[in-house]
């Protein structure tokens, strides 16, 4: 039987994380910095390879103060560093060609490989609203974990947030047709009030074998 290494490192970053919402006011990140944290989401795996996100750094006051009025007015924007927007892209299947070709270029993934997904994603993402929504909600959803650990691993918190109107979302920072803005991401230094991560279920809840 085939028994895994252990990578304490990974594991100090999940046990260490946590979803706060009280920041450093007038700590500023680094454009780069925001640059990095964006490159590790898009190292989240993603059906056909569709890479089907695109990501918003809300970092001048003007925007926070946009982005702010759109998520109910939650403090957190105004004090956190950075905000990422995580966007999915319904349509990302038009794109695919593109995307693949640099694997392709590589000797990755072989033409006939390629063809096959271009030609599988076409068929099932036109005939389907609800696979669009759900692949790109799926996406975005991995690339976010990405870039929370990423932001960890530098000394980081960030706090995931759901509450928000979308629509509101959308018009404040001229989304276009087919852009679905899943989830908001604060990134900053805590304050030392923050709460730890809380415990969790123990996992014989949560796992069955079959």
């Amino acid at each position: 039987m085939y028994d895994t290494p252990h990578y304490d490192a990974l594991n100090d970053l999940l046990v260490s994380r946590r979803s706060v919402g009280l920041f450093r006011e007038n700590t500023q990140i680094a454009d780069q910095t925001l640059r990095d944290l964006a490159e590790a989401a898009t190292r989240a795996p993603s059906a056909y390879n569709l890479q089907n996100w695109r990501f918003i750094a809300v970092r001048t006051p003007d925007a926070k103060a946009r982005l702010q009025a759109a998520a109910y007015g939650q403090p957190q924007i105004g004090t956190a560093s950075a905000t990422f927007i995580m966007i999915g892209v319904e349509t990302g299947y038009l794109d695919l060609a593109d995307r693949l070709r640099p694997a392709q270029d590589a000797g990755i993934v072989p033409d006939a490989v390629a063809e096959s997904w271009i030609d599988g994603a076409a068929q099932s993402h036109s005939q389907s609203s609800e696979l669009r929504r759900d692949e790109a909600f799926r996406s975005v959803s991995l690339a976010s974990m990405c870039l929370m650990l990423a932001a960890e691993s530098r000394g980081l918190a960030t706090g995931p947030m759901s509450g928000f109107d979308a629509d509101a979302v959308r018009d404040a920072f001229d989304l276009a047709p087919g852009e679905i803005p899943v989830m908001l991401i604060t990134v900053g230094v805590a304050e030392n009030t923050a709460w730890p991560q809380k415990p969790r279920r123990p996992v014989e809840d949560v796992l069955s074998f079959a």
